[in-house]
């Protein structure tokens, strides 16, 4: 039994590690990591984090390799938290260590009155 409380404990310390709260993101943002958002693309032109790319979930996998390779981070970002959690997942399983989640999304990002900018 303690075993399994190990392991539980592990993974989820091991999954905080991938997600990144708002503030943490600056931080990596300022020291040169880009941002993908993964929304839908009315949601992204009705505010995003500035400088951030718009990408389904679907294709950053694939860009990752060639139009992001020199970027030292990669915060991904959706509208919560869960959906480019799991793109992180399967980006870190591709041996992406340096792809973060930011946790929240960008509702968390707003609420902590960080700026966003919006598509004209």
């Amino acid at each position: 039994m303690a075993l399994v409380v190990i392991f539980y404990e592990l993974r989820q310390k091991a999954g905080e590690v991938a997600a990144l709260s708002p503030a943490q993101a600056v931080r990596l943002i300022n020291q040169g990591a880009r941002i993908v958002d993964i929304r839908e693309q009315a949601q992204f032109d009705a505010g995003h984090i500035v400088d951030a790319v718009n990408m389904p979930a679907a294709e950053l996998a694939d860009a990752i390799d060639g139009r992001f390779k020199k970027a030292k981070s990669i915060i991904v970002v959706c509208d919560n938290g869960v959906r480019s959690g799991q793109a992180v997942t399967a980006l870190r399983k591709k041996g992406h260590d340096q792809a973060f989640n930011l946790r929240g999304g960008i509702s968390a990002w707003r609420t902590e009155n960080l700026p966003v900018v919006a598509s004209s």
